[in-house]
């Protein structure tokens, strides 16, 4: 087994993380689970998601035959929902395709919807003891700096390189026993995660309580602050919505977003260009005679590629038909303690959680 394979479980054994909810466990689904969530999102903001979906959808068939809105209501909030989608399609193909088991070969984990071949790694890892390879962000960003890695980890020929470079330094079984590196795959690959998110962190590390420190191109060289390369940024663009809070009899409209594009499948305020006439809008798309109300404070929310200003609109409805829709999404009259339930983008659960109850 490599030094660097050596100094991260020594490490991880005595600093890393051990009693995280999803540790010390072999269930696959608990495990995939985790991964999903933990893409793109911290530690501590995913923990409370994973206990109560977990509560909610225990197994694989639950979660399988759970409605699409239901799975959706359990992650409102947590944000990047194709990932809530793509879990809900893969329990069902893996009911389907599976007979309800969760596959243990890494290329068969990678060809279910949402886990790429880092995710994938990181299931078989932990569920099955499998001596695979992870890369994820905070991977990239210990083994760039301490291999002097140039260059945007993103870009393909980087990539590809970091994946190489990651593959080297798995731990090795010792030749007289081709199963010792069982249990230190597990530890090992822990420590890649635990090492870049609390000490090998992109601002800021903490280079003296590093393992690695010694062997760290990045910090001999002074250039912690320039490894890895970063993305160019581009400023964000800015776009702008209103959204309608359409209140009637102690209730408000809601309406199902198209399964494609933000906020698919979610539940949602119904959303018209700035400069419309909310009053007209109301009338043409709905067929409701409405009534303006005191205007509310716009807000932003910003998404990965773009910065979205809201502009809150409420109506009150004086006449409506008896059957809402618009077009072929259903829409719904629900209240506001109700709408807090359902699966609703963040931005919307901000907004109504700051209004009175309606009246």
């Amino acid at each position: 087994m490599g030094s660097f394979a050596i100094k991260l479980i020594r490490w991880q054994k005595q600093h890393g993380r051990h009693d995280l909810p999803w540790q010390n466990r072999r269930d696959p689904y608990a495990i995939w689970v985790s991964e999903v969530m933990l893409q793109q999102t911290q530690v501590r903001t995913v923990i409370p998601y994973y206990l109560r979906f977990l509560q909610c959808f225990p197994d694989i068939a639950t979660l399988a035959s759970a409605s699409l809105d239901d799975v959706l209501a359990q992650w409102s909030g947590l944000g990047y929902y194709s990932r809530g989608r793509n879990l809900h399609r893969a329990a069902r193909l893996i009911v389907t395709d599976h007979g309800g088991t969760f596959p243990e070969n890494p290329d068969v984990i990678r060809q279910l919807p949402g886990i790429g071949r880092s995710t994938a790694g990181a299931i078989a890892v932990f569920a099955f003891g499998a001596r695979c390879t992870i890369l994820d962000g905070n991977v990239k960003r210990v083994l760039a700096r301490c291999f002097g890695i140039d260059g945007f980890p993103g870009e393909k020929k980087n990539q590809m390189l970091l994946w190489r470079k990651a593959e080297e330094l798995l731990p090795m079984p010792h030749a007289a026993d081709k199963d010792s590196v069982t249990g230190e795959i597990e530890v090992y690959t822990q420590a890649l995660m635990d090492l870049g998110a609390s000490i090998c962190t992109r601002g800021s590390p903490e280079c003296g309580s590093c393992p690695l420190q010694r062997d760290c191109v990045a910090f001999r060289d002074g250039g912690l602050d320039k490894l890895p390369v970063p993305r160019r940024r581009k400023p964000l663009p800015e776009r702008q919505a209103v959204l309608l809070v359409l209140m009637n009899e102690g209730k408000i409209l809601l309406e199902k977003r198209p399964a494609a594009g933000i906020w698919g499948s979610l539940w949602c305020l119904p959303e018209m260009s700035l400069g419309n006439d909310a009053i007209d809008y109301c009338s043409l798309h709905f067929g409701m005679e409405a009534q303006p109300m005191r205007q509310l404070q716009p807000f932003d929310h910003t998404f990965t590629h773009f910065r979205l200003r809201i502009h809150p609109q409420p109506l009150k409805i004086v006449s409506y038909p008896l059957t809402v829709t618009q077009g072929s999404r259903p829409a719904v009259w629900t209240t506001l303690e109700e709408a807090l339930t359902a699966a609703i983008p963040s931005p919307v659960r901000k907004l109504l959680m700051s209004m009175e109850p309606v009246s």
